[in-house]
């Protein structure tokens, strides 16, 4: 089951015993935070967890599967994640389920 913005703000109310709007106030900050970063091309590192930064993708050939019609796709950016060595080993460890 996939964390939730949802779940994220009933997390922090019951683990650190902030009030509902606070807590969701503090989460939509931050994912704002993180967005306005990555949409202005800056990388954004959150030590022991991943970075996540911008990559320009080149304009490509591709193909429409539906009628095999070849087109060009056009140049774009995309978001990628690098997780850390912290939480590989985490995950691996089978620690956080």
């Amino acid at each position: 089951m996939a964390l939730t913005k949802i779940s994220m703000i009933s997390k922090l109310c019951e683990e650190i015993k902030l009030d509902r709007k606070k807590a969701t106030e503090s989460v939509e900050k931050i994912i704002e935070i993180i967005k306005s970063s990555l949409a202005d091309g800056d990388a954004v590192l959150i030590s022991g967890f991943g970075k996540f930064s911008v990559n320009q993708k080149n304009s490509r050939k591709g193909r429409n599967p539906a009628t095999s019609e070849d087109l060009m796709l056009p140049a774009r950016k995309v978001v990628v994640f690098k997780y850390s060595g912290k939480l590989r080993d985490q995950m691996n460890k089978g620690k956080g389920k």
